[in-house]
């Protein structure tokens, strides 16, 4: 971190595209570094610097981009990467994506959509001005036959026509920012809806960013900035993360919530604030409270109306028609020819626990459009989550019960002595005491792929056999 801002490289040979890309990360509350290749950036990595974030172009002098995410691979660092290429080149999104990278942009570089690719490869959701904060989220979710959706839908629609501070709690991931946008559009204003990450940035610059500055308040405040209370009007706007906002902070947003008022950094007059107030958490607001890091007077402004959206695994009917939305909305980006998951792949995702919710299925399913391997895509479910997330239900018989369970507790150790020996399969053979073709063969049957090899497509029957759930 640099003076607690998330650090990011960029290593691309175009000085107009270092310019462009160090404006818009400082913009964005980021510190760039930026490299001419891929040769100095490796020489920083190895002095044991690491960044949060590497933006790496894939044709450079001496060292690329590609040549940087295999020396990663080689090393074992996993580092979150954005890969990019002038030449639209499905092969070498194919490449890029199997060596590590996240994402894959074309240049020129669409603002919004690396505003969007950072954001969802770094779990953040950036801060934009009043107008790209209007992009339309992933379809709304609503359509969903799970009790609980309907119910959120329905207050949803209740509390939008109410001026009150409506509280958003739930795992990350599982969608508040959709329900957030889903009020305002309910609510007819014809201002913007304007999103705020309190987890973004440190305290002071979060503090620009909500209430605005003067021009001469702090150096390098060269021209007055209206901030994004100003910016959403009568619109919304949502504080998400709002557990990760500072004591100060917590005051200032209290007033404009009590008075409506407040006032730009280094200026004198008073500002009105008519803007809807949503906030979202997924850290125990009330817990905060008790144990004095979050003030109970704003604990209680927020707590209007509490919304609480279940996670993923809580709503599996919800799994197949969002990752067919998915599928629908990024297919043509990837230009791909699949028009639906393999069922395979889809019973696979109806049984995995999805520790990051929507967002994550999100992602997998971006990935597998770019690379539509199923033994691969099931490898990466098997490191994303816990090894019982391989394992659907078969039978809730005593006798399979009693079967699925020591095949947990076999899994689980197995997977666990393969890590004790950085997956060097004979010596775990000899450690479990096994012989190593038995050993290769219960790896075949859980599908299992040592990190780094995930990208060899494997010669056993795809189906994962004898898996067990348990749920």
């Amino acid at each position: 971190m640099s003076g607690d801002r998330p650090i990011v490289w960029v290593a691309d040979d175009d000085e107009t595209t270092q310019d462009y890309l160090r404006e818009f990360l400082c913009a964005e509350g980021f510190a760039p570094q930026c490299f001419d290749s891929g040769e100095p950036l490796l020489r920083t990595l190895a002095k044991g610097e690491t960044p949060s974030l590497l933006i790496l172009d894939i044709r450079m002098p001496r060292v690329g981009g590609l040549e940087v995410l295999e020396r990663l691979e080689e090393l074992h660092r996993r580092i979150p990467a954005i890969a990019l290429s002038g030449v639209r080149d499905v092969s070498i999104a194919v490449k890029a994506m199997r060596l590590g990278a996240s994402d894959y942009l074309l240049k020129p570089l669409n603002r919004l959509e690396l505003k969007i690719s950072i954001g969802q490869v770094l779990g953040l959701n950036l801060n934009g001005d009043a107008t790209s904060v209007e992009e339309q989220p992933p379809a709304t979710a609503w359509d969903s036959e799970n009790k609980a959706m309907v119910r959120i839908k329905a207050i949803g629609d209740q509390v939008a026509q109410a001026d009150v501070p409506v509280l958003i709690l739930g795992e990350s991931g599982v969608g508040k920012e959709v329900l957030s946008r889903y009020i305002h559009r309910q609510s007819g204003r014809a201002d913007p809806f304007v999103r705020v990450n309190c987890a973004a940035l440190p305290s002071d610059l979060l503090e620009s960013e909500l209430f605005g500055h003067e021009r001469g308040a702090f150096t390098g405040a060269s021209r007055e900035k209206p901030g994004k209370i100003e910016l959403a009007g009568r619109g919304t706007i949502m504080f998400d993360e709002i557990a990760e906002m500072g004591p100060q902070l917590q005051a200032k947003l209290l007033h404009v919530l009590q008075d409506g008022e407040y006032s730009r950094l280094g200026g004198t007059v008073t500002q009105r604030s008519e803007a809807r107030v949503l906030a979202a958490t997924n850290k125990p607001l009330h817990r905060m409270v008790a144990a004095g890091t979050f003030r109970e007077d704003l604990y209680f402004r927020l707590n209007v109306i509490t919304i609480e959206i279940p996670p993923l695994r809580e709503r599996r009917e919800d799994i197949r028609p969002l990752a067919q939305q998915f599928l629908d909305k990024y297919r043509d980006k990837y230009t791909s020819d699949i028009l639906q998951l393999p069922e395979e792949l889809a019973e696979a995702f109806e049984n995995f626990s999805w520790p990051g919710n929507v967002r994550q299925l999100e992602n997998l399913v971006r990935r597998f459009l770019i690379l539509p391997d199923v033994p691969q895509a099931l490898a990466e479910l098997q490191r994303a989550g816990a090894p019982e997330d391989l394992l659907p239900a078969r039978s809730s018989s005593l006798l399979h019960l009693s079967a699925q369970a020591a095949e947990r507790t076999e899994l689980e150790l197995v997977l666990r002595t393969l890590e004790e020996v950085n997956w060097n399969r004979k010596r775990a053979a000899g450690k479990l005491n096994i012989c190593y073709k038995t050993l290769l063969n219960k790896l075949r049957k859980w599908q299992l792929v040592a990190p780094g090899q995930a990208s060899r497509r494997s010669p056993t029957p795809t189906a994962l056999a004898a898996r067990v759930s348990p749920r």
